[in-house]
């Protein structure tokens, strides 16, 4: 009796310090996940600083953004195949301290040629940041607790992003640019103690390079990333450039897909979307992002070109977002997902997510900034309810071996989905305001009474220049408001299509050892 009292305390203390140890781990991924994140939103509002600093034109300075997206989209899918050659530990600690040596490159940055350069750095290491992050919780939690694991993933990955533009705002606004490649340093130096000291090690093996997958997905990921980020700039296809950069894309994907599928030794194993489950979590979680991302990329606009607010009001906009997210997946992840079945949270979560956006679509110029946040406090509700249930969904049945393989192609969809929404809903948004202003200005002409009447206010006749430049400024502000309204309403249409794919998936296993993806 003493003696399995003795051995039940012992086997208590060892529980207790696995979970000090995986608290500790908790927390240092989360950070990590962060680190990189929150870099993908909080640069976008210091651009127009930095081109002013830079001297650079509207086109140049978009390469800021773009060479950090094309260079992290390419090496992500490759984590699981780094993490197999050199071992997780020290490929984790590797991206940390590379990103953020970068990171601090970039806020010394003299010119925008280096700037794009320490981008590229910075892409390159922070690929592996996210991907490893969540296989590593994934593996921290036991089965049954993975929905707890990822609400808290979610916290770092969803939430930051959305908070990226208040914290941009601020640092912009109080410092100087610079300090939003600054405050990943501390992020960083926190992650990567945490890790050294509780991360446990272990030991990479001798895997063959399959150099020609390797080449063939560099260049297709890259030039579908290529497309995406400067299309509109170029005027996509009538630039030769992108019609070669999606000819690339097109062969070389078709030769990627063709020899890797049932290739044992591929680059990235294709087999994985074999598993319906995580297929269709992809699809959707890529569609999920166009609305998501779409939507955090034209509010800042609308609301400062639109509705006049300065740039700090414009970033608070974010925060009873970020804070309905934040709790919606801790909600989700530690109450809902183990009673209710995953599929019907991810139908909700689309469902408040795609009304959020119908809201933002019903506002007009005298919207409030109640009126602006709560469709956005409903899209975060949303998101919670999406982004964890999805995720315990998608590696359900993938094995511990594949978790990071896994992961890091989830991430590449997940970036493809929000790169897809940033460029639909801008090249949406030009072209509807074309449309509209076209429209409008058909019905102002010499005779038009309804023209006369709106200047008598301004004492100007119809004829003068005066008269003009008033008319052409409200008619230009009315029309980017029916764009704006048409592409919130795009966007939530766009994630109400992803709803079928929820059904393709399969109802998670309940306790046991996840299976492998056939």
């Amino acid at each position: 009796m003493s003696e399995n009292a003795d051995t039940g305390a012992q086997y208590s203390t060892r529980q207790q310090a696995a979970a000090g140890i995986q608290w500790i781990l908790v927390i240092a991924v989360i950070s990590t996940a962060v680190l990189e994140v929150l870099d993908s939103t909080i640069v976008n509002i210091a651009i127009p600083h930095i081109e002013s600093t830079f001297g650079a034109t509207d086109d140049q300075i978009t390469w800021i953004l773009t060479s950090y997206i094309v260079a992290s989209i390419v090496v992500m899918p490759l984590t699981g195949y780094f993490t197999r050659r050199f071992g997780r530990r020290k490929v984790i600690l590797s991206a940390i301290a590379g990103f953020a040596a970068f990171s601090g490159l970039c806020g010394l940055s003299w010119s925008l040629e280096v700037m794009v350069a320490f981008r590229i750095g910075q892409g390159l290491f922070g690929a592996f940041l996210i991907p490893l992050s969540q296989s590593t919780l994934f593996q921290a939690f036991p089965k049954e607790k993975r929905g707890q694991a990822m609400a808290l993933f979610g916290l770092g990955v969803v939430v930051a992003p959305v908070l990226g533009p208040t914290v941009g705002a601020y640092l912009t606004d109080t410092f100087v640019w610079r300090m939003v490649f600054y405050v990943n340093l501390p992020i960083a130096a926190l992650a990567f103690l945490l890790l050294l000291g509780e991360m446990p090690k272990d030991q990479g093996q001798k895997v063959e390079t399959d150099w020609t997958g390797l080449i063939l997905m560099a260049l297709m990921v890259g030039a579908i990333q290529f497309i995406l980020d400067t299309g509109e700039q170029r005027d996509w296809y009538d630039s030769k450039l992108i019609q070669v950069a999606t000819a690339t894309a097109i062969l070389a994907g078709g030769i990627f897909v063709v020899r890797g599928i049932g290739k044992r030794d591929n680059i990235v194993d294709l087999n994985l979307f074999g598993d319906r489950s995580f297929l269709a979590a992809n699809l959707t979680i890529m569609g999920f992002g166009i609305g998501m991302f779409g939507t955090i990329a034209i509010l800042p606009t609308f609301v400062q070109t639109l509705l006049g607010y300065p740039i700090l009001e414009a970033g608070y906009l974010f925060i009873p977002r970020g804070i309905a997210s934040g709790f919606s997946m801790v909600v989700t992840g530690s109450l809902l997902v183990g009673r209710f079945d995953p599929r019907l949270l991810v139908s909700t979560g689309i469902l408040l997510t795609a009304g959020g956006s119908f809201m933002y679509a019903d506002l007009n110029l005298d919207a409030s900034f109640w009126n602006l946040a709560w469709p956005g406090v409903l899209s975060g509700l949303g998101l919670g309810l999406v982004f964890v249930p999805l995720s315990t969904v998608a590696f359900d049945r993938i094995s511990n071996d594949k978790q990071d393989e896994a992961s890091g192609l989830y991430a590449v969809t997940r970036q493809f989905g929000s790169s897809i929404g940033i460029a639909v809903v801008s090249a949406l948004l030009v072209q509807r305001m074309a449309f509209h202003y076209a429209v409008l200005g058909e019905n102002i002409t010499p005779f038009s009474q309804a023209a006369r009447d709106y200047l008598i206010p301004y004492g100007v006749p119809l004829d003068s220049a005066a008269g003009a430049e008033i008319l052409a400024g409200e008619l230009s502000r009315q029309a980017s408001l029916m764009a704006y309204i048409d592409v919130f309403t795009f966007i939530g249409w766009s994630s109400l299509v992803t709803l079928p794919l929820v059904f393709l998936m399969r109802k998670p296993q309940r306790g046991g050892a996840p299976t492998v993806a056939h």
